[in-house]
Formats: structure tokens, sequence, C-alpha cells
């Protein structure tokens, strides 16, 4: 699962890298790849619950199977665009493809990780995820030396097919169905897994899942996590150089700083929800880690608008990221906790509402930029976002599950 979550992260990050390239051969303006950002965005989001759905359906063994395989074929094919249209084109299918790799994963630490462990887990993915979206950018200046960025996309979506055909041959969708897995500890997982009874896929599900408290709480925080996700990974690069006036060599390090920065978070997020849990209750243990992180990155963000020095600003930009992402391990935790045997399809719509955000993330940027040529507002707008996430997490009881076990 951490390594999906480096190819995914590789695969996506990449083209922010890339854009000043791609702009300049498609001959694109900033607006028209603000619409290439969104394709990717605007499919994960269409597609993400029912792949979700389809997950739980069938198992995620064959699900993610299917979705790195199609995601890396389309990262190779986006070598392959040749004006606006043909690249809106195949982000849209790439997102599309990609839809459903979060909740999927949710859904099998669900069946595989005991409960207490399950925010330390989701920290170590989603450090796995940052760690390669942190490289990335050096990665792709890198190659970039060497080749044309049409051939790095083919060079960066050749690794997934190794994952994927690592994973069918390895991973069992039950810890009972696995050879490496004794009766014992089969055992062990199903005992204290919990989210026991039934699925729930009729309407009193479909119901809750826009009336639940704290999933809609759970929708707020989402949104504001992955807007501000989306400007690292799209425009950040653009704003260290444009308003900042970094070089090359300092863009390379500060745009992939703030990922760099959330692997520690992630990694200390997820265990420090756990451990919070054990000692003062679940909902304590989730909630003092998400609002709190969450008010630490308004701060930040307000702050950076502020800051005279490029690098302060930065800094400042990297800690606000990291202390987004130290709320992640609490934000999957909880899905699943609320979803208990649904856990896939809540953590889908969380994901969803965050991909809302990442889809008007880049767009917003371009029309306040070019509105106002100002690049202090959107950095504003995120901590407002930040400051309503932290507030929202104030509503969630992961205690209260989305239905009741019958």
């Amino acid at each position: 699962m951490v390594a999906m979550a480096g190819v995914t992260y590789l695969d996506r990050v990449a083209i922010a890298t890339l854009a000043p390239a791609i702009m300049r051969d498609l001959n694109l303006s900033k607006m028209e790849m603000s619409f290439v950002f969104s394709a990717f965005t605007l499919a994960y989001a269409l597609f993400e619950v029912p792949t979700a759905w389809w997950g739980e359906r069938i198992g995620t063994r064959r699900v993610l199977t299917r979705i790195v395989v199609w995601w890396s074929a389309f990262t190779v094919a986006t070598g392959a665009a040749f004006n606006h249209s043909s690249l809106l084109i195949l982000r849209f299918l790439f997102g599309a493809g990609e839809a459903g790799a979060w909740p999927n994963a949710a859904r099998t630490f669900s069946r595989w990780i005991p409960a207490g462990e399950r925010g330390t887990v989701q920290g170590i993915f989603f450090a796995g995820a940052h760690l390669a979206g942190g490289l990335t950018p050096l990665l792709v200046v890198w190659l970039s030396a060497y080749l044309h960025w049409r051939a790095v996309f083919a060079v960066l979506g050749a690794v997934g097919f190794l994952w994927a055909a690592a994973w069918w041959m390895w991973f069992r969708d039950e810890p009972a169905e696995h050879p490496s897995v004794s009766a014992q500890e089969a055992r062990y997982i199903l005992e204290n897994r919990g989210g026991g009874g039934d699925q729930h896929h009729g309407g009193k599900m479909w119901i809750r899942l826009v009336s639940h408290p704290g999933v809609l709480a759970l929708y707020v925080t989402y949104f504001a996590n992955t807007y501000g996700f989306y400007f690292l990974i799209t425009w950040l690069p653009a704003y260290l150089e444009q308003r900042r006036g970094f070089t090359p060599a300092e863009l390379s390090l500060f745009a992939g700083l703030p990922l760099m920065l959330s692997v520690a978070a992630d990694l200390t997020g997820g265990m420090a929800t756990d451990f919070m849990a054990r000692r003062f209750g679940v909902r304590f243990g989730r909630v003092a880690v998400g609002s709190s992180a969450y008010a630490v990155a308004a701060i930040s963000m307000f702050a950076a608008t502020a800051a005279a020095e490029a690098r302060t600003a930065a800094v400042l930009i990297a800690v606000a990221a990291a202390a987004s992402m130290f709320t992640l391990g609490a934000s999957w935790a909880t899905a699943i906790e609320i979803g208990g045997r649904n856990s896939g399809i809540v953590s889908a719509a969380m994901n969803t509402s965050g991909q809302v955000g990442g889809i008007l993330s880049p767009i917003v940027l371009a029309l306040i930029v070019e509105r106002f040529d100002n690049w202090s507002l959107p950095l504003l707008v995120m901590a407002v976002l930040y400051t309503a996430a932290a507030l929202a997490w104030l509503v969630i009881d992961p205690r209260k599950p989305l239905v009741e076990p019958r």
C-alpha cells in the first residue's frame, strides 16, 4: 500500500513540475493549464464512490490492480498529447482510472489492520505518498535534463505496471486467505478489527451519507485539506518563481519541501491519534489531533501572506501544509470507524468532497491572480478554509456509526 501511495503521487505531482514545458510546447495559457489540472480532479471525484462500491463488492485485490494499470497507461499516454483538447481528455481519463485508490486502500486496512492501529497505519500510508510527492520535483528536474517531457511521462508510468503485477500475485482480500498468515494471526485480526455487521447498500446508507453530522463535518475538513494540497502540486512552483523570485535550484528544493515535511507529519500524526485514542478515548484522540493541527495550518498560512522574506514565506507554507497532513491518520481512521463495513464508501465520499476542493483550487487561484494580480489572496483563502476545518472537527464523533448494526 505504501508503494502504491508513492507511485500515485509520483505520477500525479510530475505534471506540475513539467507544466512550463508543456505550456510552451502546446501553447497553453495559465487558465488552460488550470483546466488541465482540474480535469483530472473532476474525473477523480465523479468515479470515486462508484469505484469504492465496486471494491466492496468484488474485493480490493482486483479493483486496485485495475486502477493502477489504468492510471499508469494514461500517465504514459499524457506524453502523446498534441493540443489542449487532447491533454484535457487524457487527464480526465487518468483521473477516472485513479479514482477509488484511496478508499480501496482504506477498505484494505479495514480488513487487515486491528482498530487500534489504523491511525498509525494510515499515517505510514500517506508518508509514502508524500515522500514520493516531495522527491518528484527533484526526480523530474533530473530526468528533464536528459529526456523530453513526453519521455518523462513514459518512464514514470512504467513503474505502476510493476506494482500492479506484484500486488495481484501477492495480496489477498482477507487475511485468512493469505498463505503467509497463520490461523492465530487471522483470528487476532478478525477479533480486533471492529466494523462488524453487514454491509448496507440500501437507501438508508445513502441518505446518511448526506445527513450524518460527523460525515458532513469530515467533508468540510477534507475539502480544506485537498484544496490546499492541490495548490502545492499545481501552482506552488509558479508562486515561488513569480511572486517570490526563486531560482530554478531553489525552486526544486522549496517546491518539494511541503510534501517532505508532510512525511514526518503523516507518521507522527497517525501515531499521535492512536496514542491519544487509547489514552483518552477514540473521540478525543481523533478530534484533538484534527482540530489543533488545522488551527496551526491556518495560523501558518496567514503568516506566510505577511512574510516579507521569500524563504520564510516558503517555510511557513510548508509548515501549514504539514500541519494539515498531520490530520490524515485521524481523518481516515474516523472514516473507517464511522463507516464500519461500509468504510470504503464513507472514505470515498469524504475523499470526493476533497476532490471538489481540488477541482476548484487551481481554477480559483488562476482567476484571482489574473483578476487582481495578487498572489497573497489565494493563500488567504486557504487560511480561511483551514480555520473552518479546525471548527468542523469539533462536530465529529467516530463512535457514532453511519448506520447502526442490525
